[in-house]
Order: structure tokens, then C-alpha cells, then sequence
């Protein structure tokens, strides 16, 4: 094979797009029943923080008002009709437990069941879904009430009358701590204030300003400088419902005694249930035979090509090259700067020189 793509997600088949129109022959493994990636897997209500004008992948609009705010099922069904429009062929059911050298400059990929692959590039396109990152906090072992990731959460009817903690300050933390409120009692816990931005601006989605303005593109090292913190995004909903107390913010809490949170003043509190929604970090557990990995688990690489292999790239991490790397606006832009020298590697440039 001349490429090997790891994950058929909104990532993953960006990259086989942009690899078919550098002329070379992607094959997509997918550990999952479908070629989706984690979408089917996010909590119920989940609506994309971008409207639909601005939250499809490259060559295929996202169908219905382009205003709307896609649903989680509606992103679903998109990625399902992007995967069946590219014609390339997808393994699903097929997870991939390590990837090695093969000896002659390209790999040899195993999956977990099945035979060894050998492909002259990959791919890593498997998102953070699978890599939930909770932090680690005094007394959470002993914690007696019930801890979970957002990426385990589903519905707020599961939490009715309870008293829940959301940790992060993000936008998933606060999308999710509002729809809880209405059937519990919710604060906020985060490091800094939350930082509420107005989601229309000049009668026009944000994310028409970041498009327009150029505000995606802008590299994350530039980024690091300028924003201190996330930005949320709000229609209003969200400070109307922490300045009438349905919910409130407080400063992250120091750790746990038993079934209470130590908050930072001091106090004590009972709680029910404690929700993370603290993020994720890259799945790439299967390059590390390969020794593309740094110490922490994370990829030793320049804006999604390795440097440590030829021939390996990522798409899809966080901050990749932009803002928007790892939206499905913006994964495009990423997935078409790591197919050229991957096409040219994978295509045989090299032998050319006699290298």
C-alpha cells in the first residue's frame, strides 16, 4: 500500500481526500463499526458550537440552513455520506495496536486482529477521543461520590436532583453545566474566570469573523501570546444562567475528602457526582514502538510531519498549524499541507535521486 490512514473520523478522511488528489491510494483503518470516528460517542445533546455553513469538510457542503447548528446525529450522518463519497476503501473494525519499521524506509502496520500491513506512509489520524485527560487531584481515589469524564457523560436525566461540579471552562464544560442545571444543582470549578464571547457580532456568526478575518489560520504560537485563556462561546444563554444563579462559577477546588470537595476558600461541600470536561490528549499509544513519541505520549513533529520518520504524518491534533486544525472547517488546511511531501515520499521522489 502506498498510504495507510489510522482512523476514519472527520481527520482521518480529510486526509485520505487530500492524499486521492496527490494521486496516491489511501487505505482507512478504523477501529470503530463505521467510519464516523468518536461523534456517535459524545453526549446526546451535543450541538456544534459553528453553523453549518462553516462546519463541513472540503468538497461536500453540509446539508440543510446554513445557519442551523448541526445536532452530534446530524454530524454523524454527514461523515457517513462524506466516507461513502471519497471511493476509497475503509476497514472498519479494525484497530491498530502498533506500527514499526519495516526496514526499507517504510512501516509495518498491525492491527489488532488480522494480518501485518506494510505501507510506505501513514497517517495518524485518530483524534483524542479515546485519550480523556483528568487531573490529578489530593483525595480522588477516596472520593465516594461519582467521577466520570464528559466523555462518559450522556444525558442530565441521569443526574436529576443530584448536586454535580463541572471542572474546565471551556465550551463543552459550559454547554454541559447549563443543560444540567435544569435538573440539578451546577457550579462551574475552573482554574480562571470563564471567558464569555458573544457567539453574533455585527448581525454575523463568530465564526464568519474567523473565516473572513484570517483569525483560523493564525499559527498556535501567535495564538499563545495573544489569548490568555478559552473563549466560550454565548448567545446569551449562558451568562443569563449564571447571573440568575441556575448555575455558578467558582475557582477549581483543591481536592476531595470522602464525598466532599475541598473548595479554595477553605469550605467543604457534599457532592454528587464530579464531571471533567478537561480536555483530551492525542491516542497515539500504537507509534510508540516507533519512537515518534516524546516522553509524555504526545507527537514529535513540525505542523503535523514527523521528525522523527519519513514518511509518518499526523492531521487532526489540537493546534496542528491554526485555531481551526482540528474543526471540520479547518482539518482540510492541515490534511493538504501534510499530502505533499507524503505523496512524494510515498510515491517514490526519493528513488528518483537514487536515495
Amino acid at each position: 500500500m502506498d498510504t495507510i490512514v489510522i482512523g476514519a473520523g472527520q481527520s482521518g478522511l480529510a486526509a485520505a481526500r487530500a492524499l486521492l488528489q496527490r494521486g496516491l491510494t489511501p487505505v482507512i483503518l478504523e477501529a470503530g463499526d463505521e467510519p464516523t470516528g468518536s461523534w456517535a460517542s459524545y453526549y446526546d445533546s451535543l450541538t456544534l458550537f459553528s453553523p453549518a455553513a462553516y462546519s463541513a469538510l472540503s468538497g461536500q457542503a453540509f446539508p440543510g440552513d446554513p445557519g442551523h447548528y448541526p445536532t452530534r446525529d446530524e454530524v454523524v450522518a454527514y461523515l457517513r455520506r462524506y466516507a461513502d463519497s471519497l471511493g476509497v476503501e475503509i476497514r472498519t473494525g479494525t484497530r491498530v495496536s502498533a506500527v514499526e519499521p519495516d526496514g526499507a524506509g517504510g512501516f509495518l502496520v498491525h492491527p489488532a486482529s488480522g494480518d501485518t500491513l506494510r505501507t510506505r506512509g501513514v497517517v495518524a489520524a485518530t483524534g483524542s477521543f479515546g485519550n480523556p485527560y483528568t487531573p490529578a487531584l489530593p483525595g480522588q481515589d477516596g472520593f465516594t461520590g461519582q467521577a466520570l469524564h464528559v466523555a462518559g457523560y450522556r444525558d442530565p436525566k441521569q443526574h436529576a436532583g443530584q448536586r454535580v461540579v463541572v471542572v474546565g471552562g471551556g465550551n463543552s464544560a459550559v454547554q454541559v453545566a447549563y443543560e444540567l442545571a435544569e435538573v440539578a444543582t451546577v457550579t462551574i470549578a475552573s482554574r480562571r474566570p470563564l471567558q464569555l464571547f458573544p457567539q453574533v457580532i455585527g448581525g454575523k456568526d463568530a465564526h464568519y469573523w474567523h473565516t473572513t478575518t484570517g483569525f483560523d489560520a493564525l499559527p498556535p504560537h501567535w495564538l499563545a501570546r495573544i489569548a490568555t485563556g478559552t473563549l466560550v462561546l454565548d448567545t446569551g444563554d449562558y451568562a443569563a444562567s449564571l447571573s440568575d444563579g441556575r448555575m455558578d462559577r467558582r475557582p477549581m477546588f483543591s481536592g476531595f475528602e470522602g464525598h466532599q470537595v475541598v473548595w479554595a476558600d477553605g469550605s467543604r461541600e457534599s457532592v454528587d457526582v464530579v464531571i471533567y470536561a478537561t480536555g483530551y490528549l492525542p491516542c497515539l499509544g500504537y507509534l510508540a514502538p516507533l519512537g515518534a513519541l516524546d516522553a509524555h505520549g504526545l507527537p514529535l513533529h513540525a505542523g503535523g510531519i514527523s521528525i522523527t520518520h519519513p514518511g509518518l504524518a499526523y492531521v487532526g491534533l489540537e493546534f496542528q498549524r491554526s485555531f481551526a486544525s482540528n474543526t471540520l472547517r479547518g482539518v482540510h488546511r492541515d490534511a493538504e499541507h501534510i499530502a505533499a511531501p507524503l505523496a512524494a515520499y510515498a510515491g517514490g521522489a526519493l528513488a528518483a535521486y537514487g536515495l
